[in-house]
């Protein structure tokens, strides 16, 4: 998007494990739909000119993303303990950089250009250090809640397994897609920990670690329908391939 200092990091590292079968042993961002890894699709959906903007982050398989996505910059999560660790991973390549970092899954390749733009948009007219996409979906997916307050406001993200009864009512589902206003994202990752359920590092944690220090969180909700669907099954992977086909 012109005028606006923008990077993006792209988490890619996993191996997919539920989407292995038989010699396949792509990591899931290579995985094809139609012809093309998944990762080209989210790349190509971008709304960043220069390849020297994009960082991918790469773990299992990462000879196949690097030799097919030449030109890129790549960071390397070599253990994979959560999306917060997979962004650790590139701070390096952010250290610096003074505007606003899109983050996003490699793994989600409906989601459209237009959808993109409109939620950089918007992170950039209200003028948030954090802008969360949502959405609603009828389709299953283990996204996290989003709890509001009392005057709608952004609360905290909690993620599905760590869900109670009543969080598990929510409709409105993080998307894992962000913009961060880089140097604050930074200093948030420092204070990420992981005492969840999975032991891993939740980047949904930054968003509560930014509100609690007194930064702006927004929330960019959206209707997204298929675009929220993220590839970790075979059968999500067929439904993916069928979504894209329709639109070549």
């Amino acid at each position: 998007m012109d005028g606006l200092q923008l990077k993006a990091v792209v988490l890619g590292a996993g191996k997919g494990t539920r989407l292995q079968a038989g010699e396949n042993d792509a990591p899931k961002v290579m995985r094809e739909a139609c012809g093309k890894p998944l990762l080209w699709y989210v790349i190509n959906a971008l709304p960043i000119q220069s390849k020297e903007d994009i960082i991918l982050v790469v773990g299992y398989g990462k000879e196949q993303v690097i030799e097919y996505f030449s030109g890129y910059n790549f960071a390397v999560q070599t253990q994979q303990l959560g999306t917060g660790h997979a962004v650790m991973a590139a701070g390096a390549q952010l250290e610096g950089f003074g505007g606003a970092v899109l983050v996003c899954y490699g793994d989600m390749p409906i989601v459209k250009r237009e959808t993109y733009e409109d939620f950089i948009r918007a992170h950039f007219e209200q003028k948030n250090d954090c802008t969360i996409l949502t959405g609603e979906s009828d389709l299953e997916q283990p996204f996290g809640r989003i709890v509001r307050d009392s005057k709608g406001g952004f609360l905290c993200v909690v993620e599905e397994k760590d869900c109670d009864e009543e969080q598990l009512k929510i409709t409105e589902l993080n998307t894992g897609v962000y913009v961060f206003n880089t140097p604050l994202l930074l200093d948030a990752l420092k204070h990420v920990r992981n005492n969840n359920a999975q032991s891993e590092y939740y980047l949904t944690d930054v968003p509560g670690i930014l509100r609690e220090n007194g930064a702006k969180v927004g929330l960019y909700e959206r209707n997204l329908g298929d675009e929220i669907l993220g590839v970790n099954t075979q059968e999500q992977l067929d439904l993916v391939e069928k979504i894209i086909s329709k639109g070549l």
